[in-house]
């Protein structure tokens, strides 16, 4: 994504070059496919929020919780959307402030630094063990508890799709993009591995309050394994901050996600992609009826109600995994084609202003990694025993739905699929040459 971007910044990139790279078709169905990652995201977040509130107490009941945050959301996405900017710029240098504390946090207390100087090291990688059996036992379960964390690593991991989202608005993007890819890059990789080291450090896979968040939903310290860790070793009110902070960052998230779920159905009708009327906006330039539609979206949440919080995280889960990895897929099948193109058309992409190296041998094994995952989702419903039909939906629909997406466009708009000496790599180009060749920076008052 950074090649691509970094040579034509423009908004939701990732979409509009699997159109201008590949075929107007599958640009389509990738944009419903994101439209349909960021909305479900919503609800996963609401129902996350309830389960952190519910730490504290069950008085309000979550439907209440659920109504509250889905109008709290509608509020500031349609009436207090101008302060959206600066309070996400905040509530994200909080997750980062969270995510470096608990690490800090986690190095202490494993030297013995806690009220029961219980110096605890690596303990429990050593009993229960580092790598817990899931399903069967002995090297199989194992691999199946190895492949769940996978599959969870395939939920969580974002960054190159929300960098790419913000390259239109940039100031001076072959400039300053390069660097936020290198940024994202480094920092995820730190976050997400220290922070899976972490939790392995502080929780045994066996612990009984883990176990019950995970498979029954249940509330209260297993909201956090961080929070599990620290009512363990008699920590007092730092697991009233965690919490509290862990919950303005799934709200944050939510809020976020509505924001960019609403915009991804906008850009599509904006486009003729989606339904005229979907293009109206208030006096302020809010999209009403896209940001209508995702909240109607998120009213999934009450599927809590039903359900339990467990297993409707799952089912969210499930579904945001596979489109985040159709997602992934079609970046690294779009560079493919791009670099394509280049060769055909004489492009050296030496002369870009971000070179990725390893390529497109990485594209190929992003491309094989990513597809293959996305059918490795929902593996377990076909284990004996094991078969779900809500389950099995929320794995698979996208899988589904995307080919028709792209089928349905192609019959109806008679798209082509392009060939890469046919591939527009020009448009627009001269425009950003012309605008970073001339551009000034100008320092912030």
């Amino acid at each position: 994504m950074a090649e691509m971007v970094t040579y034509l910044p423009i908004s939701s990139p990732f979409i509009r070059f699997a159109g201008r790279y590949v075929d107007e078709a599958f640009g389509v169905a990738t944009g419903y496919n994101f439209f349909v990652f960021e909305t479900a995201l919503v609800p996963f977040e609401i129902v996350a929020c309830n389960l952190i509130i519910h730490y504290w107490s069950d008085a309000l009941p979550a439907g209440v919780v659920i109504a509250i945050i889905i109008a709290l959301y509608g509020i500031i996405n349609i009436s207090a959307v101008k302060w959206y900017g600066e309070s996400e710029f905040w509530l994200a240098l909080g997750k980062m402030i969270l995510i470096i504390g608990l690490i800090f946090y986690t190095f202490v207390t494993m030297l013995g630094g806690n009220p029961l100087h219980d110096r605890f090291g690596f303990r429990y990688w050593r009993e229960p063990g580092a790598f817990a059996a899931l399903y069967k036992t002995g090297n199989l379960g194992r691999f199946l508890g190895f492949l769940q964390c996978l599959i969870q690593a395939s939920f969580t991991i974002a960054g190159p799709d929300y960098v790419s989202m913000a390259a239109g608005e940039a100031q001076n993007p072959r400039v300053v993009m390069p660097r936020v890819y290198k940024t994202v890059f480094f920092r995820l990789t730190a976050f997400f591995m220290l922070g899976s080291l972490a939790v392995g450090i502080n929780v045994p896979s066996n612990n009984r309050e883990l176990v019950d968040a995970l498979q029954n939903g249940k509330p209260g310290a297993a909201a956090s394994p961080y929070v599990i860790a620290m009512t363990r070793l008699k920590i007092r009110v730092l697991p009233d901050i965690v919490n509290a902070a862990v919950l303005s960052a799934a709200f944050s998230a939510g809020n976020s996600y509505v924001y960019c779920a609403s915009r991804s159905l906008f850009g599509l009708a904006l486009e003729g992609k989606a339904p005229r009327f979907l293009t109206k906006c208030t006096s302020k330039g809010v999209p009403i009826y896209c940001v209508l539609i995702v909240l109607l979206l998120s009213l999934l949440s009450f599927l809590q109600l039903t359900k339990g919080t467990a297993v409707v995280l799952s089912w969210f889960v499930s579904l945001v995994t596979a489109s985040q990895l159709i997602n992934f897929s079609v970046m690294a099948f779009t560079f493919i084609r791009f670099k394509a193109a280049c060769e055909a058309q004489g492009l050296s992409r030496d002369k870009l202003p971000y070179k990725g190296w390893g390529q497109p041998f990485l594209a190929w094994y992003a491309l094989a990694g990513c597809f293959t995952m996305t059918f490795v989702g929902g593996y377990t419903v076909f284990l004996p025993g094991k078969w779900n039909i809500p389950t099995f939906l929320f794995s698979y629909t996208m899988i589904f739905v995307f080919p028709l997406l792209f089928l349905g466009w192609k019959l109806l708009k008679k798209t082509k699929w392009l060939r890469p000496e046919n591939v527009d790599l020009t448009k627009g180009v001269a425009e950003i040459e012309s605008y970073t060749k001339n551009y000034v920076d100008v320092p912030e008052k």
